[in-house]
């Protein structure tokens, strides 16, 4: 990039980031660095530079204005779990929820991938901000990269450029991101994290988990290191505001695995049934959680922006999203129709005449967009914003929710005893895959706190952080867990789900103000039928008794997998969950 003006001085860079970038420089052997100031005119310019080299293809602009089109490497087109390391001294300390490498022989290994892998290229450097400027919880990092592409993406998804630089400059210290697209070769393909050193380095891949390192890599595996040692928690969480018709707004963060409903969940649009209800959108993917002066837990959302998963996104199921995305977005991995405009499955409207790969459409080679195809744009275009998304203090987290995808087991909702309680229930967090994800149906699979993937370091320590917590916030949250997909006998859905799950939420809510009727049982507070709000609703009673029953003999059975799984944690596995599994089990009795 050449235009004056636009580029960060050095000068301004604290003196170890300046060595550190020097020392990349030297390694990797650009042909230019440009220091990202985070400016509209930088990022017009990113856009300008992308299109002229083809990495961009300009969509129709009567349609979608500002809206562009990204296509990746096809071998390239997911974050990669079995080559993504925590590099931690111990491997203990990496848990087996984790690969591990040695720091040194991940660090030899990365070298000599970076050696003179940015020749031809410009190295950009770019200061960000996770969570507001100006907010005490907080973090900064700088990613490296010689990618214009992940340099526009980190624009839109975290405060990047002049701002953070200076912040950084006061914070005194920095998570260091180092990332190249090198040859795109998935056998020369790895994310390493050296948690210990606050580092990430990631090589071979341009896809946004892989590429854009503030975003799982920083906010959730080395933000969560951090926030072990700070005493707060770094949670893979969406947070919403639940407003009722009185004018409160109650704040709760839910952590869900994939295809739980999470994205439609953080975007939800109250059923005409519940006038005067009204949600915010705070984050739709990322929580971090602290301890706030007033005794209560506050969350803010380190991300700026929603990097999301398109296919199925229309306005029946996410109206707010399909909106938000029709301007000033950029598209990967999505088919395009005759007129130039992006489609994808589920979009209920066009028909799509090139795929995801720039081939003409045919189905017999699969979909037109790709199923993990995105979509990066700012969080402000959404129209369910909360301006609370950029206080500096967060909001007051009033419950935290669990959920996954049970057919028969779980009920629609439950409250945990307590916190040490609510520890377990989101250890044993698990879902049923699907076949189109997995060519099996009904594989439980456990994903405790919806961190299987993102976790930072052993889960038993992991866990031992959570019921630590209790000791640091006198008035908890309340901890509950939903479960959207309970099935009748023949197969079909128990409840209605999308914007009725607000029902649900606000009986929660309600429980949290000491209003709602509840009965107890083994697992935990069950409603009582006439403490939800089911006006407008049509479901039969027996139904409605189904969704909140509790079958004993499948939680003893539930509660022996649950068993299994925590055993593989070993001396690590606090001994609190394990007397809370056995006070499970003499309730179940």
């Amino acid at each position: 990039m050449t235009a004056a003006g636009q580029s960060i001085s050095p000068a301004q860079a604290p003196p170890a980031l300046r060595r550190w970038v020097e020392q990349v420089a030297s390694r990797t052997r650009p042909d230019r660095v440009h220091w990202c100031d985070g400016s509209d005119a930088e990022y017009r310019l990113l856009i300008q530079q992308m299109l002229a080299s083809g990495e961009l293809l300009k969509l129709n602009p009567a349609t979608h204005p500002g809206c562009y089109l990204h296509r990746s490497n096809p071998s390239d087109v997911a974050r990669v779990e079995n080559l993504t390391f925590v590099c931690s001294e111990s491997r203990e300390d990496a848990g087996p929820n984790n690969n591990w490498m040695a720091p040194a022989e991940a660090h030899r290994k990365m070298d000599a991938l970076f050696d003179g892998c940015m020749h031809g290229r410009t190295m950009y450097v770019i200061p960000y901000c996770m969570g507001p400027i100006d907010s005490p919880y907080a973090r900064c990092g700088v990613e490296i990269t010689d990618s214009a592409y992940v340099a526009a993406n980190m624009k839109l998804m975290t405060r990047m450029g002049a701002e953070a630089l200076a912040r950084i400059a006061g914070d005194g210290s920095f998570v260091k991101g180092l990332h190249s697209l090198g040859e795109l070769d998935p056998g020369r393909r790895f994310i390493m994290h050296f948690p210990e050193s606050l580092e990430i380095q990631s090589y071979g891949s341009g896809y946004g988990g892989n590429a854009l390192l503030g975003k799982k890599c920083h906010a959730l595996r080395i933000a969560g290191w951090q926030a072990r040692q700070e005493g707060w928690l770094a949670e893979h969480m969406l947070v919403v505001g639940i407003e009722n018709p009185a004018g409160v707004t109650h704040y709760i963060a839910c952590a869900f695995p994939s295809a739980c409903g999470k994205t439609n969940l953080a975007m939800l649009i109250p059923p005409s049934s519940m006038p005067g209800w009204r949600v915010w959108t705070v984050g739709d993917d990322i929580a971090w959680l602290h301890p706030g002066p007033d005794g209560r837990l506050w969350a803010i959302n380190p991300e700026a922006g929603y990097f999301g998963v398109v296919p199925g996104t229309n306005v029946k199921t996410n109206r707010q999203a399909f909106e938000m995305i029709r301007r000033d977005t950029i598209f990967t991995n999505v088919g395009l129709t005759a007129d130039n405009q992006p489609w994808w499955e589920g979009i209920d409207e066009g028909k799509p005449a090139i795929d995801w790969q720039g081939r003409p459409y045919d189905p017999a080679t699969g979909p037109a967009a790709h199923p993990n195809s995105r979509f990066t744009v700012s969080a402000r275009q959404n129209p369910n914003y909360s301006p609370m998304a950029d206080a500096p203090q967060g909001v007051p987290i009033s419950a935290l929710v669990f959920g996954g995808r049970r057919s028969t087991l779980a009920p629609l909702v439950f409250q945990a005893h307590d916190w040490q309680h609510g520890v377990l229930v989101g250890a044993a967090m698990a879902s049923e895959t699907t076949a189109a994800a997995t060519g099996d149906v009904g594989v439980v699979r456990r994903d405790p706190m919806a961190m299987k993937p993102f976790a930072g370091y052993n889960f038993g320590d992991y866990w031992q952080h959570w019921l630590s917590i209790a000791r640091r916030v006198p008035q908890l949250p309340g901890i509950f867990h939903v479960n959207w997909f309970r099935r009748d006998a023949s197969g079909r859905f128990l409840w209605p789900g999308y914007g009725e799950n607000l029902r649900v939420l606000a009986w929660i809510i309600e429980r949290c103000e000491g209003r709602a009727a509840a009965d107890e049982t083994a697992i935990g507070a069950i409603p009582r039928r006439d403490s939800i709000k089911l006006a407008g609703l049509d479901l039969p009673d027996a139904t409605i008794a189904e969704l909140l029953s509790v079958d004993v003999a499948q939680w003893r059975r539930e509660a022996d997998e649950i068993d299994s799984y925590l055993a593989g944690f070993g001396s690590r596995l606090p001994a609190e969950l394990r007397g809370e599994l056995e006070s499970l089990r003499a309730r179940l009795k």
